[in-house]
């Protein structure tokens, strides 16, 4: 990290955030702000954008806030400089690879889902087109 540090508005537009939902992240431990300013202000860097980044692709692959914790804790745990004995990292890696795969069959899921959807406004477009040549 390059110790440059931003204000909540900027990580917000960074992360395509709202404010409140970075406060909510904070508020329940997912991710706790670098610094504060001399006023108070809560201040990030680079790694706290990251875990926000992390968090926001989760969401929408329907991640609860305790498998979003969870993860975290994996990624630091594995990112730690002092490292980790060989069989903490197996099972750490095992866990890891655990929300790949639960991640690839949501992202499959909702392939599936915007296909229907797709042939759903196919569907739609035909019956317009049939309607105004038929009227």
């Amino acid at each position: 990290m390059d110790g440059r540090h931003m204000q909540i508005g900027e990580v917000a537009a960074r992360t395509e955030l709202s404010l409140r939902t970075i406060r909510h992240y904070e508020e329940t431990g997912l991710v706790i702000p670098s610094a504060r300013s001399q006023g108070g202000f809560r201040l990030y860097g680079e790694r706290d954008v990251e875990r926000l980044m992390v968090i926001r692709r989760m969401k929408p692959l329907g991640f609860t806030l305790d498998q979003m914790r969870d993860l975290l804790e994996i990624t630091d745990r594995l990112d730690a400089p002092e490292g980790v004995p060989d069989a903490e990292r197996a099972a750490l890696l095992d866990r890891l690879r655990e929300y790949e795969r639960a991640a690839a069959g949501r992202v499959q899921e909702l392939r599936t889902q915007l296909s229907r959807a797709e042939d759903f406004a196919e569907t739609l477009r035909i019956r317009l087109r049939r309607a105004r040549s038929a009227g």
